[in-house]
């Protein structure tokens, strides 16, 4: 292509619109407007819209049709622009082994893909955000499927709400082996739990591979997972942009049909 365009690429989550301008390889800060705070989101997404080079295009994920619905809204109001969905006018960025990879989040697939795209590897893509993911991609660049769990916030909420004496706590990274209270107790159970679920899909999809895969995360509660990478034996790399970036692949890809 003589000129690669520019994406703002937007990720529509359950608890969050996330969104950035994508060119090539190089992304912007990701801005963040709340479910809860979308009257923003046109002001937003039209201040960075601005801020981009000609020839740009607007694409997004959604696993939240009520946000998805916000965003296209907000699109045709501020920036009188289509906006092309993933899955609708642009096609999933990754092959997949599935019987019926349309009804997969589309978030994970774009994860997975642009963990693929950057390593050239096996690897497993795990998401802490409002629900946890560990996906896997094979070393031909096949989305496997994987594993959805609860994620931490919603865990915390559910203790809080389904029991008679357990508080709500406030999530920070545990720098102790017992819990000693209760506020402990349930951070430490959480978090280790969650490190606990992805060290065992990591080894059983490594199992499944005959080798072991790079492991990369992203999402809200990433750091809470690992705090430092380069200080982990599990963990490669913490990639707070990944959906996005896979997002924008989606774009790029459908240039090449």
């Amino acid at each position: 292509m003589e000129s690669i365009p520019h994406v703002l690429a937007c990720d529509v989550g359950n608890s969050a619109i996330h969104f950035a301008a994508v060119h090539e390889d190089t992304v912007t800060d990701v801005r963040t407007i709340p479910i809860g705070q979308l009257k923003d989101l046109g002001e937003a997404i039209g201040d960075l819209w601005n801020e981009m080079p000609s020839q740009k295009y607007v694409a997004a994920g959604s696993v939240n049709p009520e946000g998805l619905k916000a965003l296209k809204a907000a699109v045709a109001r501020v920036l009188h622009e289509p906006l092309l969905v993933v899955g609708r006018e642009l096609p999933l960025p990754i092959e997949t082994r599935l019987a019926h990879p349309e009804a997969i989040g589309v978030d994970r697939l774009c994860c997975a893909a642009a963990a693929f795209d950057h390593l050239g590897t096996a690897c497993v893509v795990a998401d802490f955000g409002t629900a946890i993911t560990i996906d896997c991609v094979d070393e031909t660049g096949m989305f496997m499927g994987g594993a959805i769990l609860p994620g931490l916030q919603m865990g915390a909420r559910s203790l809080e709400a389904c029991t008679a004496q357990l508080p709500k706590v406030t999530l920070r990274q545990p720098d102790w082996v017992f819990g000693q209270d209760t506020q402990q107790a349930i951070t430490g159970g959480l978090i280790y739990g969650a490190r606990g679920a992805l060290r065992e899909r990591v080894e059983a999809y490594a199992s499944e591979l005959g080798a072991w895969p790079a492991v990369i995360i992203t999402g809200g509660d990433a750091k809470l997972i690992c705090a430092d990478p380069q200080k982990s034996e599990l963990v490669q790399a913490r990639v707070d942009d990944l959906t996005v970036r896979g997002v924008a692949m989606a774009y790029y890809k459908s240039l090449l049909k």
